[in-house]
């Protein structure tokens, strides 16, 4: 006979971190909120100042709670916020999504859950879909030493094990958060996610790609250059900040336990980009002075806003 504790439905916590795109969150949130099992509670964390999240909110008749931010906390930080809000508010699941992508369907959380206890996961990642040709993944998948950019190439596989992409519709239990904590706040943008599944693969924990359930989202290509023919490619963000963190966050990631071995790898690749195809020494330059700054963890603050309120629960 079961216990009244393992008969209970499990309690899903959906956080959701946004930036001044109230029509993406309110697309996002619209889709959750059609959820054939619906989440039980959503926490949507506010990095921006453009009206609208609340109202949002308030649409999806789910219970929620909004905090808002007097700093932009970037997405990590943001999901560290609400990932420890939704555990204090008892979470036995923790769904991550981000505001620019949404559930590929109404099943989409209920086969996250069915696949966790099918197949014994602590973590479970939906397929991440190209929104604009669901038959294309929006972020290729390795197996092996091949990579997957279609969802025909997986065949009839229920389950991808060991891959996921965390902030994009993946499902945290409980233990895996108290066992590999939040992301590191310091990375703010880029890096954030590699980092989280550095701590997941040196962990003990079981955790894979859900094939049947997908999760909608842009193409993830736009800031990858390719290098050798396309044989390999660089991250090179488009816009300047953007560009210096990602940079200052790839080299503290390549000075994390499980992550070393990337380092020269890396100072291949970017200086071939740099000085073979582009003979952009300023950029190499750049490269070589932000990711000596990431492996030295010397991270700039962010820039703080007016106050707002801090909190809204209903």
């Amino acid at each position: 006979m079961r216990t009244e504790e393992t008969a209970r439905r499990p309690r899903v916590v959906c956080v959701i971190v946004t930036c001044d795109r109230a029509a993406l969150v309110r697309r996002c949130l619209e889709a959750i909120a059609s959820q054939h099992r619906r989440p039980d509670h959503l926490v949507v964390v506010d990095n921006g100042t453009e009206p609208g999240a609340a109202d949002a909110l308030a649409a999806t008749g789910i219970s929620h709670t909004l905090l808002t931010s007097e700093t932009n906390l970037g997405g990590a930080g943001g999901y560290a916020y609400g990932v420890l809000t939704a555990r204090a508010l008892g979470a036995d699941w923790v769904w991550l999504a981000d505001d620019d992508g949404r559930p590929g369907s109404q099943w989409t959380l209920g086969r996250l859950l069915m696949c966790a206890a099918d197949h014994e996961l602590d973590v479970v990642s939906p397929l991440v879909v190209d929104q604009d040709d669901p038959d294309r993944l929006a972020f290729p998948l390795r197996r092996g030493l091949t990579w997957v950019r279609h969802r025909r190439e997986l065949g009839h596989d229920v389950l991808v094990p060991d891959v996921a992409n965390l902030f994009n519709g993946a499902l945290f239990s409980a233990k895996a958060i108290d066992a590999v904590g939040v992301p590191d706040p310091r990375l703010f943008v880029r890096g954030d996610e590699v980092e989280i599944h550095r701590r997941l693969r040196r962990s003990d924990l079981r955790f894979g790609t859900c094939a049947p359930a997908t999760y909608l989202h842009p193409q993830g290509h736009e800031d990858w250059q390719p290098i050798l023919g396309g044989r390999l490619t660089v991250l090179v963000p488009r816009d300047p900040a953007r560009r210096v963190g990602t940079f200052r966050n790839l080299g503290y990631l390549t000075s994390q336990p499980g992550l070393r071995w990337r380092r020269w790898p890396d100072e291949v690749r970017y200086g071939w980009y740099f000085l073979v195809d582009q003979r952009d020494l300023s950029g190499w330059r750049l490269w070589r002075r932000a990711s000596r700054a990431g492996r030295h963890e010397q991270f700039d603050p962010p820039t703080a806003r007016a106050p707002r309120p801090r909190a809204m629960v209903a």
